[in-house]
This record gives structure tokens, sequence and C-alpha cells, in this order.
């Protein structure tokens, strides 16, 4: 809310404290003043000179032609691995164009402006400065300020803390680490910000060079606001600051928190400090704000406090002095460990190791990873988003940090980070293997899963969510046919136990016990396949339950009748491939069971799914059609048509033309969108669930859900359809979004991740919603490369079979797998299949049977 008003009614009556409050605001007459305060303004009092300058002018930020797909705000490096925005002091990004920097346990992100979140062991339970998701404001819980103790001016690395609308702030993102520089008072500032590869602690090196004739005083500020919780107006008043002797460190604990107690973090310096406070009362003041903290206005020492007064902080202060041409270093590091002991061990560690080496040591992982799988091709903007940015945000956003500006999670979903994991078994397959693990251990006896949960406790929600049992037996069929490896089979882990959901209860969270009870993984995927099939509902279909892919369907089948056509498609895919792996083990009754649900499921999905131009979506509890021409709202949905080619069960004919009305329906080339169904939900009586809660267009209520528009892409692409597949991705491209500034203040997130959900109707129509952590990133990234390039592992033999553009000449790849490089190149040919493949300098002559490698 902008203003909050508070009820004293001990005190007053209501308009009494209006009055008063207006009373207070106004300044007192020399009348109503005491006598004694009379007598002393009327004594001379010594002021300290008012640094007064001239109004500087606004600066225009304009291209300066090295950057690739410039904006008005930023655009990409040359090699494609840093998105670099430059703005005005005081201007901002359409909404926070952010960095996710994260190693597995701890990290942060940071905004073109310099504003900035950080956590440690969970991004959504243990939040060490403040998550703002506040896309107007975005106010920091963490700064750096640097004051010129002679003038009295003012400086920040940081846009979004200037006022400066003269100076020219560049901020890069690049892989694991941005940088923000500028130019103010012939002070030239830049600050590294990075995490280090393996411990939990952020690294901000500022560097500042006095570009000016004579020498400087200067005193920089580091400043954090503690949250270390997940709400700082709980946590906020039982955090405990100190200050470490031995290392100089401002420490903060809260040992009222319930899984975290015992956690101390820390703020420190590679350098002592002049002064330092843990007050933000005492740094920031009532007058002040983050942007002009009242300690800086004039710069004063801090007081050395260390008292609990209700509103922790962290601000050391370090007084430098740089002659003419000089360069200084300073690095403020903000960790957190398990005990003070540890605090102290690694802020002695993390002192020695320069700031470059752990810049270094994270392009270093990052190029191993995404370096892995990279394409040349005549998209610009597809290799930037397949060779950096789209890896970069499923592994280090989804898999690791599991949080973004729109969403802390912390938590892991069971289909969710499946899917992500997925899409790297070509350079990381052990991603998708411990995934698969990970998610089977979170199974229930009766077949059943948790929903998502939060490591380290294991609580979690299970649910009626129909599609998550069918999840692990297709992950383990896409890890197993691509690696060859089917040991991950074998491997054995418990079960959870914990109540079952009550009849009419959708959903329940809590901490579930672990069972000595253990089976296979197979027997894991086994058995969710067996509850799968269980849930059949009278017309064949399976049932909906409380919603499956499309949790906001939760209504359409509340009263276990409902049924879904794209879960039917799921299914039979998930099926098909799983029957060979029971018929290998000799579980003949599986085999007979599953084969026999198969066929009458194939059956059902013609004969009840088939709506005479494309697949239905589903039926509600009544029977009533949901997807049909007959309805009168969502007369057509993307997923159940893309999976009946995704799933190779459809009806070859009838798959055709139910992409024909994917693309005559639901593709938008005006808007560059590809909407989930159409028309949305809005006035129908049927509930379809909190879906219809969302406006018309926004999200999954037909708007474009980017994770099912991945899945149009692919489908095309296995159609052959090589022009569609590449419009459609084209469609999904962030970058097409921001090609100009126009279109950049439209769409408004950023240009260089993918976006969750793009806007499909009004004014609003083509801007974009959530970014970064979104499972869609993964999905187009297997768009690009298993679709469109057509490039698989399979059975450990690599498959090039691509659905080019008309407009191609061809591609070329570079894939490294088990430490061998194999180049790839594409080229059209007068070949049966329209291409010659070339690896490794020899033509593949028979592309269907793949390339052998290892």
């Amino acid at each position: 809310p902008a203003a909050r008003l508070t009820d004293q009614r001990k005190t007053a009556k209501m308009f009494d404290q209006v009055n008063r409050a207006i009373a207070l605001a106004q300044p007192p007459s020399k009348d109503d003043l005491p006598e004694m305060e009379r007598e002393q303004r009327k004594t001379p009092v010594k002021r300290v000179a008012r640094v007064v300058q001239p109004r500087p002018s606004a600066l225009v930020i304009e291209e300066e032609g090295d950057l690739d797909f410039w904006n008005g705000f930023g655009g990409f490096a040359r090699d494609g691995r840093e998105y670099v925005v430059r703005l005005a002091g005081g201007t901002a990004t359409p909404q926070p164009w952010i960095n996710v920097i994260s190693n597995e346990k701890f990290g942060f992100h940071v905004s073109a402006e310099g504003a900035g979140f950080t956590w440690s062991v969970n991004s959504r339970d243990y939040q060490l400065t403040s998550w703002s998701n506040d896309a107007v404001v975005n106010r920091s819980g963490e700064a750096i300020y640097v004051t010129d103790l002679e003038s009295g001016a003012l400086m920040t690395p940081f846009a979004g803390l200037s006022q400066r609308s003269d100076v020219r702030f560049e901020a890069r993102h690049g892989l694991g680490y941005s940088v923000f520089s500028s130019e103010q008072n012939d002070i030239a500032l830049e600050v590294t910000q990075t995490v280090d590869r393996l411990r939990p602690v952020k690294l901000q090196r500022v560097r500042l060079r006095n570009m000016g004739t004579t020498a400087r005083k200067l005193r920089l500020y580091g400043y954090v606001e503690w949250v270390l919780g997940n709400n700082a107006q709980r946590s906020v008043p039982f955090i405990l600051s100190s200050r470490d002797e031995e290392t100089g460190a401002l420490l903060a604990a809260n040992q009222y928190s319930i899984d975290f107690s015992n956690r101390v973090s820390f703020f420190a310096a590679s350098v002592k400090p002049s002064s330092f406070t843990t007050s933000r009362r005492e740094f920031i003041g009532k007058a002040g704000t983050i942007r002009a903290p009242q300690a800086l206005k004039p710069p004063v020492a801090l007081s050395g406090a260390t008292e609990l007064d209700g509103d922790p902080a962290a601000a050391l202060a370090i007084d430098i002095e740089i002659g003419v041409g000089e360069e200084r270093d300073v690095t403020f590091f903000l960790g957190d460990t398990a005990s003070r002991q540890e605090a102290q061990t690694l802020i002695a560690e993390i002192r020695k190791i320069s700031v470059e080496d752990t810049v270094q040591a994270n392009r270093d992982f990052w190029q191993s990873f995404t370096g892995k799988v990279q394409i040349s091709t005549p998209n610009q903007a597809m290799n930037n988003l397949v060779n950096a940015w789209l890896p970069y945000q499923s592994l280090g956003c989804r898999i690791m940090a599991r949080s973004a500006f729109y969403q802390a999670s912390g938590a892991f979903g069971f289909r969710d980070q499946l899917q992500d994991t997925l899409a790297f078994v070509l350079q990381e397959p052990s991603l998708a293997r411990n995934q698969i693990v990970n998610a089977a251990s979170r199974q229930f006896r009766e077949g059943d899963v948790q929903h998502w949960w939060l490591p380290g406790t294991g609580a979690g929600v299970r649910t009626l969510i129909s599609d998550d049992v069918v999840w692990l037996a297709y992950a383990i069929h896409h890890y197993c046919s691509a690696t060859g490896d089917k040991s991950v089979l074998d491997e054995e882990l418990p079960f959870l136990e914990g109540p079952a959901l009550l009849e009419g209860q959708h959903d329940s969270f809590y901490r579930p016990e672990v069972s000595d009870d253990k089976a296979s993984i197979y027997e894991h995927a086994a058995l969710a396949l067996d509850l799968a099939i269980k849930r059949k509902g009278s017309n064949g279909l399976p049932l909906i339950m409380g919603g499956d892919w499309n949790d906001g369907m939760n209504r359409v089948g509340i009263n276990g009748q409902g049924t879904s056509v794209w879960l039917g498609w799921f299914l039979a895919g998930a099926l098909r491939s799983f029957i060979p792996y029971a018929q290998e083990r000799g579980d003949g009754a599986r085999v007979e069971r599953w084969t026999k649900h198969l066929g009458a499921l194939k059956a059902a999905l013609e004969s009840k799914g088939w709506d005479g131009g494309y697949y239905r979506r589903g039926t509600f509890d009544d029977g009533s059609l949901l997807g049909s021409k007959e309805s009168l709202e969502c007369q057509i949905d993307s997923i159940a048509q893309s999976w009946s080619v995704l799933s190779g069960e459809g009806n070859p004919d009838h798959a055709v033309k139910a992409m024909d009305a994917v693309l005559n329906r639901l593709v938008d080339k005006e808007a560059r969108i590809i909407r989930l169904f159409t028309p949305p939900f809005a006035t129908s009586i049927r509930d379809p669930g909190y879906i219809k809660a969302y406006p018309p267009g926004v999200r999954e209520n037909g708007g474009q859900y980017t994770h099912a528009a991945t899945w149009v892409v692919m489908a095309l692409a296995e159609l052959n359809r090589g022009d569609d597949a590449m419009a459609c991705f084209e469609l999904l491209n962030p970058i097409t979004h921001s090609r100009d500034k126009a279109s950049a203040e439209h769409y408004r997130v950023e240009p260089y991740t993918v976006a969750a959900d793009v806007y499909g109707e009004g004014a609003l129509k083509g801007r974009g919603g959530w970014t970064w952590y979104t499972g869609s990133a993964g999905w187009l990234y297997r768009a690009a490369v298993e679709g469109i390039l057509g490039i698989r592992l399979k059975n450990g033999r690599i498959f090039v079979r691509p659905a080019l553009p008309s407009g191609w000449d061809g591609f070329s790849a570079e894939i490294e797998h088990s430490g061998v490089k194999y180049r790839i190149s594409v080229s059209k040919s007068s070949q049966p299949d329209g291409y010659t493949v070339v690896i490794n300098d020899s033509e593949v002559a028979t592309p269907h049977e793949g390339y052998s490698v290892g």
C-alpha cells in the first residue's frame, strides 16, 4: 500500500488522531515555541555550507554500435554471453531486468539498477536481505555509496540509487556475475558482483579510480538490511547483531527461527572499516531514504552501535585516499554459515581469493556447461539463447537458485525439475539421473507423490493433481533411452508415509515420515503408472481430478468424474515407452495390463477426444465438453493438439489437422504470441477452477503460457514442418519482443530470458509476465536443439534429423559428450531427407541410424 493508517483508540478518537497528524506536519510558528527555544533561534548558528550544483541536463542514452539487438535500454555483447544495460541515473528498465547468480546452496539476484536480494540454504525461507517482488519501486535491501569528504558529493555505482540524470550507468549481466560501472565527479566507479562457486558468500568488489587532477579523500559505505527469514516483519524484531573483533565483520543471527536458529550471517570487508553500525535507524534515519541515507548528509563517522534496537542492518564505512590516476579496490563479503566459528574461517579464506579468480571460476563453470552444445545457425537471436542464456536460466535459476524476482520458491516441484533436467541429457546426464532419484524418493506407498517439497525438512504438499504420477516414467525413459544407462532402474529408495487426503480435500501440506519399506526406482515408476490407469473415467479417458498439467483447471473434475484428453495422450506415450522395461524385467502382469489399457485409451482418445477438426481438452464432471467447438469459452486448447503428436500415439491425419487448427486459431503473429487456448474463461456458468480468477488473457486463462507454446514448436518440428516450427520459435524468443524501445517498453520484461507467460487480450496484449523461474526455458532449449535442429542422443548415438526452415542453407554445431567433441555440419542437398549430415568430417550415410559416440 502507498500509506498506512494506524488506529490508536486507547489514546484518542480517530478524528483527534488525524487532526494531530495534520498539526504535526505543519512547521510551528514563533508564538508556538517555548521561550528557551525562541531565544536559541535568535542566536546565529554556524552551519556547514551546502554544496549547490547546477541542475544537470538529462542524459540521452543512444546506440553506440558495440552491442547486438540494441533496443534503447540494452543489447548483447558481441559474443552473446553478456547482456549490457545502459541507463541515465534515476531511470530504469521497464520492469526489473535481473541476473540470477547462484551456487547450489547460496545466491542472489540483482537488477540492472543495482537492486539486490541475497539468500542462503533456501531462497524462500532464509532470505538474508529483502526480496522485493515490487516491480514498481523495487527498493533494494543492499547498497553501496561513495562520498567525497571534502565536497560532500554523494555517489553510487547503481542507477537505482542515483539522482544524477547526467551520469551514464552501465550494467553487464554475465553468466555467474554482474558488473556495474559509471563515472561521477572525476571518479570512475566499478562494482563486480559474484558468488563463490562452492562457498556461501557473495562478493562485491568496488574499484575506484581517480580520473581528475587532484588527490581525493573518499568514504566508501557498504550497507545491508537483514531479514534472516521469509518475512521481515516477523523476523526483524528477533535478529541479534554483533561484531566479531577477530575479522571486523558484522554478524547477525535469528535465534528464534524454527529451522535456521543456529545460522550466523555476516557482512565484512577486505580492509578494516573506519566505522560501522548495526542500526538501520542510525544509517537511513527518519528523514532519509535508501537513495539518500541520513548518515551521509553530510557524511559522518558511524557510531559503532551493536545494540538491539529492532531495526537491524549492517553498515561499514571505509576511508580511502586516491592520488591522481590511482586505483583502489575494496571488496565487501555477504555470507552465511552454520556457526560463528565457521563465519570466521570463511571470511579468512575468502579474503585470500581474488574477485578476478572467483569470476573466472564462474565463467569456467558456465563455459564448461553451456559449451558442450554450441550452435551456429543463420538466426543470431536463436544462437544467443541456445549457446548461453537458456541453459543458464534453466540450470542457474530453476535448478540451483529456485528463485527469481517474481517468485522465491526454494522448493522442488515433482514434475518441474524433472522436466528441467531432461533438457540437458546431452551435456550433463547426471543432472537428470540425480533428479529422477530425488523425485522418486518423494512418493507415497499408495503411488501418489508430493507435488512439491522443501529440501532439508521434506515438508511438502500432497495433492489431487493428476499428471504427477506419469512424469517419473516419462523422465526415466527419456534418460535411459538417451544415455543407455538403465542402472537407475535398480536403485532402491524408501517411500513416504503420511495421512491420505480426505474426501473433498484438494491438498494437504505436512512433513511426512520416511518409510522402512523400500523398492527399486522401476517399481516406484510402475506403481505410479498403476495408479494412473486406475484413475479412469466412464468415457475411458483419465480423470483430471484436482487439475492436470494446467493446475488452474482444479474444478473441472472436482467431483471425480471430469476427464482430460491431454493427460490421455501423455499417459499413452508413457505407457508405450515403459512397457519394454517391464518386459525386460519379466513383469508380465504389468505388460499385459498396461498394453490392454493403452489400446483402450487410444480408442477413447479418438472416439471421445476428436472434435471434428482438432482434439477436445476434456470433459467436466457432468459430461459437458471442454475445449470443443460446442464450448462457449476455451473452444480449443493447444496441449491436447501438441501431445497428439509428441506422444506418438495420435491418428496421423488427425494430428496434422490438429496442428493446423493451432496455427489458425492460437498463433497470433501480430501480437507475437501462441495462446494456450481461446477464448478465455470469463462468463461461462461452469467453474473450471482458479484459472477463471485470472483476467481474460492473463497467464493460463487464454494468454500465452510459454511452457505449452514450446510444445507447439516441438510438435511442428516432429511433423517436419520447419518453416512453421521456426516461425513459432521466433514468436517465443524474447529477443524478438524487444527489437526497439517501443516494443521493449510494451513487452517490459527481460529480452534475454524466457517469460513464463505473455498477456493475450486487450491493451496489454503482448506484455511479458513473470520471468526466469519457469520451466519454459528448458523446453524452449529442447524445441531448438532437439526439435528444429534435430540433434538428439539415443542409446549412446547422436542422431541429427532437423526440420530445416526453407530459408536456411544449413547450420553447424559442436557437441561434447563424455569428453569427446563432435563437429556437426548440416547442409541442404538432393538426398531423400533433403539434407546431408557430416560429423567430424565424415558424411553420415544413414542419419536414421545415428552416429556412434563414446
